[in-house]
């Protein structure tokens, strides 16, 4: 069963709350969890890691943290001490629901862009590649990096809710391409000043690769932050869609981007071995200001159209993650399209480098029969039109689908 959402007094609360803690520069105050008001029916209660800015020149991270009945959940299957296993979904379960393989992608870098620091982040990685038996990721193999956003060894003062998000980040990067190099960028701030010039960096030191698992409300300046930020031909760069339900965040609004929306993902008794509806937190619709792009050709958005694609991201259905910074402990379960983003990301990787020039957000378009329809399941009121309803063929919460292998991710 799913998790409650935040109802939407909650949230508009929780905004004024943030925006009143903003400084004259434009920053949010540290962030800090923020409890839904009640376990969800199927007893599992959620945490958003950081306070859920609307301000639009500030960005939140998206995780969403199960805080209750976590041992009610799958355990994951694929650890090297069973006696251990932690709850939530792992990375043979993972490639096992998305067919993908357990090899690729060596080499390649993906690049994690987030804001603050994480102290525990390589730590906590060797844990959870441990844990799985995959290959150890540091610093002094060369597989793991971690940068400020300038590309310099300074990085920005730390913080335990963005530290979950890269947690949760950086274990989907390696849960879906062990073999991947990851490139850890952490802005100064949460502005979109700060991450947008961490976006710019991680292209910079080669990443084919970015996965943004943050976003804000939409704004007029959208469209030249498009320019200054996301326009990297021949780079594969996701973004969340939300996860607030019915409603379109930025930067997934972006045309240069892969947006990247959320489903519920259970194991059954089909040939695949698993079935999946869409989440109902997961963000969708029209941008308000964003072009629609030149592949996109849905008639009900006149301007950008989010999603593009999804994967699990329901914290009732959630992944395992393992983080020690503030007062995490180790293993936790986690959703939310903060999940989603780092695996599509992670399947542009095993599908090998985007052609010089290319629009990687366009691909899925062109190989559908490569991907999880996914048919039912909503994430609001829309009318119950596409924008907002699991549909055969595309709509808003999960756009085309979920991978179904790698081929509609290649071009």
């Amino acid at each position: 069963m799913r998790t409650t959402l935040v109802p939407a007094a909650l949230r508009t609360g929780l905004a004024l709350t943030a925006a009143a803690g903003l400084t004259l520069t434009g920053l949010t105050l540290a962030p800090a969890a923020t409890a839904d008001p009640s376990p969800a029916p199927s007893g599992i209660g959620t945490s958003h890691s950081c306070v859920q800015s609307r301000h639009p020149a500030v960005m939140s991270c998206g995780a969403v943290r199960v805080t209750s009945g976590m041992d009610s959940l799958p355990h994951a299957s694929g650890a090297v001490d069973p006696t251990a296993t932690p709850s939530g979904y792992g990375p043979a379960d993972l490639r096992d629901a998305y067919a993908l393989p357990d090899s690729g992608g060596d080499g390649a870098t993906v690049a994690i862009v987030d804001a603050y620091d994480d102290p525990n982040a390589e730590s906590d990685l060797a844990q959870y590649r441990s844990t799985f038996g995959l290959p150890a990721c540091t610093t002094a193999n060369g597989c793991f990096r971690k940068v400020g956003q300038d590309g310099t060894s300074t990085l920005p003062r730390a913080d335990a809710g963005w530290a979950e998000e890269i947690s949760l980040d950086l274990d989907m990067v390696s849960a879906i391409c062990p073999g991947c190099h990851i490139l850890l960028v952490e802005a100064r701030s949460s502005s979109m000043s700060s991450l947008g010039t961490a976006v710019n960096t991680a292209v910079s030191l080669g990443a084919k690769y970015v996965s943004n698992s943050w976003g804000g409300s939409e704004s007029s300046s959208d469209p030249s932050y498009d320019s200054a930020y996301f326009d990297h031909p021949g780079v594969a760069i996701t973004a969340s869609s939300g996860d607030a339900g019915y409603g379109v965040e930025y930067p997934a609004a972006s045309r240069y981007v892969t947006a990247v929306g959320g489903t519920s993902l259970r194991q059954d008794s089909s040939a695949r071995g698993w079935s999946e509806t869409v989440w109902n937190g997961a963000g969708s619709g029209c941008s308000a200001y964003d072009a629609k792009p030149s592949w996109q050709a849905d008639p009900g958005c006149s301007r950008r159209t989010v999603a593009d694609v999804s994967a699990v991201a329901d914290p009732s259905t959630g992944v395992a993650v393992y983080d020690t910074y503030g007062s995490d402990t180790g293993w936790e379960v986690f959703g939310g399209t903060s999940a989603s983003a780092p695996i599509i990301a992670s399947v542009y990787a095993l599908a090998g480098t985007p052609s010089s020039g290319s629009s990687p957000a366009s691909f899925p378009y062109t190989r559908t029969d490569a991907l999880n329809d996914v048919t039912s399941g909503s994430n609001g009121s829309c009318g119950g039109s596409y924008l907002c309803t699991g549909e055969t063929g595309y709509d808003g919460p999960s756009g085309l689908g979920t991978p179904s292998g790698t081929a509609a991710f290649a071009g």
